[in-house]
């Protein structure tokens, strides 16, 4: 089988994900922005052939460059994993008539507003919410919705240009920074714990999940740069908090016509156990959130989404084994890394819980915290028992430091 696959290289995740195409014996044909020469090994290793054009936002330079290539190779299949491109490989589905999703069921995981008016008609919980592409919509939404609020782009992916309202005069404030969105969703705000479900499927069938508990909850993370966001993938799944957000995840995906391929949904646990959608993407989560899953399993979910896509099956063992969790740091100051606090007690005291250790070194630049998840650095923790996660994961955020200057 002959698999195009849009952007082979990036983000860094999809090196993975094109490595697991080729493992499971497709013959894979790399189409991205990135000139062979510039993707990285991984990638270029397991790409049979690459074919760069200039920009995937050229529609139509990208169906001409595929036209031309379909000349002198079979194209069975495409796939795409890197959001903003979805809509693209629906459309060179629908040129070549290949299995797959198409443009109407792309769009309701493109579109917040479309997302969720098809999960209202399905019956299913979701935030009170409207779209609008102006000023005066906001505000006329904001008064039917009430405050608190969250205002987002309608085709955003994560926390960016996602804002928490409380008030009139935040809404002044905050309106400013959204100029350059095209259209927003603004929706009831969920006061509650925050989750994913996440699964790989396989015409229909959802041949593995996995749930994910944020803590703090992703928008709090993106506002303030001191905390060190942690995800805890969950070892047991059966505990009956998870079970509605479970039966919540199956009938979203069911509503929503997804066949093959990752989702990535976040979803809300009231206090009251009430359980509320909030958002799904047909694609991994990002923030190294598959690396949880491989140790939570000791599997490998890569090559496991190119086996359910290309083969309809997932053959390695996917017992959940341990919890497992990420602590992402942001250094204190800016310029170089000048410094780790702590890292050597911690190691010493802890040390049988770290899974997976990548800081920036000393000397090295710190990074954005507000473009990237990953930030300065990251831990991964994995031991059987959650308390002990929760436990070291903790420890790693409060008392490991990186400084900058």
């Amino acid at each position: 089988m002959n698999v195009l696959m849009v952007s082979p290289g990036f983000p860094a995740e999809m090196s993975f994900f094109t490595r697991g195409l080729a493992a499971v014996g497709a013959t894979v044909i790399g189409l991205g922005d990135q000139p062979a020469s510039a993707l990285p090994a991984t990638a270029r290793e397991a790409l049979a052939h690459h074919v760069h054009v200039e920009s995937l936002a050229d529609e139509a330079a990208v169906l001409h460059t595929a036209h031309e290539l379909s000349r002198h190779v079979r194209i069975d299949q495409i796939e795409c994993l890197w959001e903003p491109y979805m809509m693209l490989a629906a459309r060179l589905r629908e040129e070549f008539g290949l299995p797959g999703l198409n443009r109407a069921q792309t769009e309701p995981f493109r579109d917040k507003e479309l997302m969720k008016t098809v999960l209202d008609r399905a019956g299913l919980r979701t935030p009170r919410h409207e779209s609008t592409g102006t000023v005066a919509g906001v505000w006329a939404a904001a008064e039917r919705i009430g405050f608190p609020l969250i205002v987002k782009p309608i085709d955003g992916a994560g926390s960016a240009d996602t804002y928490r309202v409380d008030s009139v005069g935040e809404l002044n404030d905050v309106l400013p920074m959204l100029r350059h969105v095209r259209r927003v969703s603004v929706e009831e705000f969920i006061e509650a714990e925050e989750f994913t479900y996440d699964t790989v499927c396989a015409d229909g069938q959802i041949l593995f999940e996995n749930i994910c508990w944020y803590r703090p909850r992703p928008l709090q993370a993106h506002s303030h740069e001191w905390i060190s966001p942690i995800t805890i993938a969950l070892r047991d799944l059966s505990v009956p908090d998870l079970a509605g957000g479970r039966a919540l995840g199956a009938a979203v995906i069911d509503a929503l016509g997804f066949r093959d391929g990752f989702t990535h949904m976040e979803w809300y646990n009231k206090a009251d156990g009430e359980v509320v959608f909030g958002e799904i993407g047909a694609r991994p989560p990002g923030g190294r959130t598959v690396d949880l899953m491989n140790y939570v399993t000791d599997a490998d979910l890569f090559t496991g989404w190119a086996e359910a896509v290309v083969d309809g099956r997932i053959s390695q063992k996917l017992d959940r084994r341990y919890n497992a969790a990420s602590i992402f740091k942001r250094a204190i100051g800016s310029g170089c890394i000048t410094r780790h606090d702590g890292l050597d007690r911690l190691l010493s005291e802890c040390g049988g819980s770290v899974a997976a250790l990548d800081l920036l070194p000393v000397g090295a630049h710190r990074r954005d915290w507000r473009a990237t998840l990953i930030s300065d650095g990251m831990i991964i923790i994995r031991e059987y028992e959650l308390s002990r996660t929760i436990d070291v994961a903790d420890r790693f955020a409060s008392e490991l430091q990186l400084y900058a200057g």
